[in-house]
């Protein structure tokens, strides 16, 4: 694509949240597949619902629609359907709508930058969104969209209100984290599980709760 004026539209990043310390606890081998997968994933549901895969990173995938309505299925699609449930990491989304410029086939400016720091902001399991996406998007059956009060972004001058875009009526099984490699773990499938602190950890396979054991302090909340 030449060099062209601005265009607004919405750019999502999604990225898989713990993504180094998954590598860390399963290898790189492994970590890389899943990473693979996840961006396969992330761009056939994008291109189902009327998204540019703009680019991937690593775990990371950098989407952008026209219309912000539509984006905000297309992250909650990536944060819970794509690689969810027990035995899988969780994804985190950040958006952003407003001008940016295109560019070769990728997208710059400070709306593309702004999306990509909101996605750093979000936990793993939220679809963070900014003020121009919940006011561009309006009225979405199913959403709803929860504050998360002012966030100070790195390079932006007034802190940022961001909103938690949430499925109306959501319900899954009860899940935790691995405190080692960030996998979700479900309510009795766990391989594993042991108290520190009066916390209880959950894991993924033993190989975990032996990392654990062996230096607890650096994975405890």
């Amino acid at each position: 694509m030449s060099s062209e004026g601005p265009q607004s539209g919405t750019f999502v990043f999604a990225d898989i949240a713990g993504y180094t310390a998954l590598t860390e606890a399963h290898g790189d081998a492994d970590a890389a597949e899943l990473a693979a997968m996840f961006c396969g994933a992330v761009s056939e549901v994008a291109a189902a619902g009327g998204g540019d895969v703009i680019k991937t990173i690593g775990d990371a995938v950098m989407l952008r629609h026209t219309d912000p309505c539509e984006a905000v299925p297309l992250g909650l699609a990536a944060a819970h359907e794509v690689i969810a449930g027990h035995g899988f990491p969780a994804v985190r989304v950040g958006m952003h709508h407003g001008p940016a410029i295109p560019r070769n086939g990728d997208w710059f400016g400070a709306t593309v930058n702004l999306a990509a720091r909101v996605a750093a902001v979000a936990a793993g399991g939220e679809v963070l969104v900014t003020e121009a996406v919940r006011q561009g998007a309006g009225e979405i059956e199913g959403v709803e969209f929860e504050t998360r009060g002012e966030h100070r972004i790195r390079n932006v001058a007034a802190p940022v209100p961001l909103f938690a875009a949430v499925r109306d009526g959501r319900t899954s099984e009860a899940r935790h984290l691995d405190p080692v490699c960030r996998m979700l773990v479900a309510d009795g499938r766990e391989a594993g599980s042991l108290r520190h602190r009066d916390t209880l950890y959950r894991f993924c396979s033993l190989e975990c709760a032996q990392r654990f054991l062996g230096d607890p302090d650096a994975y405890a909340c």
